[in-house]
């Protein structure tokens, strides 16, 4: 819905509508520090009650959405101006993205996988926008393009979200996303034939596609289509289960469950390998608390069952044996362990524990060759252990190193799974992995322009402002000397019980390369330590996680491999939140800040999209008690005016209807008012981009060497390039 707003009664209108046409100069005030104009941003008044305290938020006319309101539009394209204007002044940044090109420009390899007598891969071949799906009839076939995304676009932005074969290897199902967005339309096409049929299924969101054993269609989440304007900002409801039978359109699809009672609901769908029942995954949140219905296929009269009747804990389903579902929980153990579910006998008196907890994390199960293939994590570091089918451990598989294993796909009767293994300074590698014998093979290996024996990973532990000890991996070139001048990169997450594990990323590498240290810490709210570390830095323990992060600032500024003006801290969505915290709760520690696509506003988020979902992470403005805890942290309610600020970069995408937008447009206009340092506080908004999952190559190595340059220029940081 198209929104205007009156401005006439603000005071500043005149200037800010005037701002908002040009690009902002600098000024050099009496003290002699130049400062920037920025593009005049206009306040309305706006108030809100909450729990009888009135909180102003003067941005609000910042949430609408840049495709329906002409002045949100405006103002987007008057802080693009000023962004670009200065970015493009640094002299490093044309040499930084040249070098990222270089070092982008390798072939990457995913790791297989098997359906239907096919094999499956994406690749890309170093610079295309989009990786490619592959298929070929055997390991040393020559490979064939079988989805190529690159030609769904000339800029990229369509994406492949989503993948589904047929079991008989006859039909494959497939999601596209466009401009970013967590909206998919999935589209069928004939594996043999490579021929796409006619059918499109719209309105999928949170939901991949599951088929049924016989190979006629399948199964998959949606939402009512939404209001016409509303699509990238109502909130998502009452999704239900339905079945799509090839062929026919998607209005004769049969819905298989939904529950009007609870709107807030969501399912994952999985059907179990024999076909014989349909197993969904209820969810009403990001928390891993679900409930688990099943239905049973080879009766059509059947009715969903609920076998796990509460949201208390964690289930997976890893297979099952006709009726005994195992699953990964963290029921009784919130470090994990795996359990047997005879759907007969389904109370939890007659559960039985297959894996038990270990000291270590475990993180995922598979199913395959008959045996367990368990992913744990120690100290955030992967370790793959082998059991047979009672539980009993076998073997462990020998990994190169430091680093994260993940893969391990296939079915019960498969004899084979293959697998990725990575880290910092480590390009990712392909392995085969034959479950009888247990030896590893390397059928693919990545070749970047760099020498790994140059650079140095090692693994810190330092402690929080309550005493908890936290991990940190520290990389850089080896050599480095600790004299507090090194320019150094913080980036951290904490929160969702997601867990920060080693990878090779391209941008690091190119940081690393320009003498930059990087760090990441696993902070609490993350899941490296199982369910206990998530829960001590969520809701009323939020603070926890900032604790966390601002000490491993403070660790490594004591530890002398850098000082604050030396020191960036970057985060993404909750780690965006985590960066806005931090630098409102101790700017002086920080010499440049990067919140990516955050949560700023912890007042409203939950009004828009998916935010209703982090209510269990963070809790809501709406309970009495909540309300003052978050008010404490929210970013952009904590900027103070007349505050000195480190540089900052805030960024975003038009089209992320995960974060809207309005967050860190909000954030962004109400720093840029309080600053009153030298420092530069600049927004870049990404066009026909989304969260960042499926972002093209292309803007990937703009938006990076749109960051490194900044750094370079706010850390005044020498570097060879």
């Amino acid at each position: 819905m198209k929104r205007t707003y009156n401005f006439s009664y603000n005071k500043r209108i005149l200037s800010g509508l005037l701002g908002l046409l040009g690009i902002a100069l600098m000024t050099v005030p009496a003290d002699g520090q130049s400062r920037i104009q920025y593009p005049a941003t206009a306040r309305i008044y706006q108030t809100d009650d909450y729990h009888g305290k009135m909180v102003s938020d003067p941005y609000r006319w910042l949430e609408d959405d840049v495709r329906e309101s002409d002045e949100v539009r405006a103002w987007v394209t008057s802080q693009n101006e000023l962004t670009n204007s200065i970015l493009q002044q640094i002299p490093e940044r044309a040499a930084i993205e040249k070098r990222l090109t270089e070092l982008w420009n390798y072939e990457k390899y995913g790791t297989p996988f098997k359906e239907g007598g096919n094999y499956f891969y994406y690749k890309n071949d170093g610079l295309q926008n989009q990786s490619v799906l592959y298929k070929l009839d055997s390991l040393d076939a020559e490979p064939q393009v079988f989805i190529d995304p690159n030609s769904w676009s000339q800029d990229g932005t369509v994406a492949l979200a989503g993948l589904a074969l047929s079991e008989d290897g006859k039909y494959c199902a497939y999601g596209v996303a466009e401009a970013g967005s967590d909206w998919r339309t999935w589209k069928v096409k004939e594996v043999g034939s490579g021929n796409e049929l006619a059918d499109e299924i719209k309105w999928v969101k949170f939901s991949s596609a599951t088929w049924n054993k016989e190979g006629t269609g399948f199964f998959y989440g949606r939402y009512d289509q939404p209001e016409e304007g509303a699509e990238f900002q109502s909130l998502n409801l009452n999704q239900k289960v339905w079945f799509h039978k090839v062929g026919t359109p998607q209005s004769e699809d049969e819905l298989v469950y939904e529950r009007p009672d609870h709107p807030e609901w969501g399912f994952g769908n999985s059907v179990t390998d024999d076909g014989k029942y349909l197993v969904m995954t209820v969810w009403k949140g990001t928390d891993d608390k679900y409930m688990v219905v099943y239905k049973d296929l080879s009766d059509p009269d059947a009715k969903p069952v609920e076998l796990i009747s509460e949201f208390k804990s964690g289930y997976d389903l890893v297979g099952s044996d006709d009726t005994v579902f195992y699953f990964k929980t963290d029921n009784q153990a919130p470090k994990g362990r795996m359990i047997a579910i005879d759907i007969n006998t389904p109370n939890a008196g007659n559960w039985k524990q297959v894996i038990g907890q270990q000291n270590e994390t475990l993180d995922g199960v598979s199913l395959v060759g008959g045996k367990f293939i368990a992913r744990y994590m120690k100290d955030a570091k992967s370790q793959i252990k082998i059991y047979s089918k009672q539980g009993g451990l076998e073997k462990e598989v020998e990994l190169p190193g430091i680093g994260t294993a993940s893969g391990f796909g296939g079915k019960p009767e498969d004899p084979e799974t293959f697998y990725s293994f990575t880290s910092f300074a480590t390009p990712t590698s392909i392995y085969r992995y034959d479950v009888e014998s247990g030896e590893s093979e390397v059928i693919r290996q990545a070749k970047v322009d760099f020498n790994p024996d140059d650079y140095e990973v090692k693994q810190e532990f330092y402690y929080s402002k309550d005493g908890a000890r936290v991990p940190m991996f520290i990389a850089h070139k080896k050599g480095l000397e600790l004299d507090g001048k090194n320019p150094t990169l913080l980036y951290a997450y904490g929160g969702f019980n997601i867990s920060l594990t080693p990878s090779f990323s391209i941008s690091r590498l190119a940081w690393m390369e320009m003498g930059g240290v990087f760090a990441m810490p696993n902070l609490r709210g993350g899941g490296e330590y199982g369910e206990d570390w998530h829960s001590a830095g969520k809701t009323f323990k939020k603070q926890n996680v900032f604790d966390d992060f601002i000490a491993a600032a403070e660790f490594l500024i004591e530890k002398k491999y850098t000082s604050s003006d030396k020191l960036a801290i970057q985060g993404g969505s909750n780690g965006g939140l985590l960066v806005g915290a931090c630098m409102t709760q101790k700017p002086e520690l920080y010499g440049a800040c990067l919140p990516a696509v955050g949560v700023m506003d912890m007042l409203r988020f939950h009004k828009f999209t998916a935010g209703r979902f982090w209510v269990d992470e963070y809790g809501s403005s709406d309970d009495p008690e909540m309300f003052p805890v978050l008010l404490k942290y929210s970013p952009y309610h904590n900027v103070a005016n007349g505050s000195s600020y480190p540089s900052t970069m805030v960024t975003t995408a038009d089209t992320d209807d995960r974060v809207v937008p309005g967050h860190s447009f909000k954030f962004a206009a109400a720093l840029q008012r309080a600053q009153v340092g030298p420092d530069p506080v600049l927004i870049r908004i990404e066009t026909r981009a989304g969260h960042g999952a499926g972002k093209p190559t292309s803007k990937q190595i703009e938006e990076v060497a749109d960051q490194w340059a900044f750094l370079v220029k706010s850390l005044d940081a020498k570097v060879d390039l």
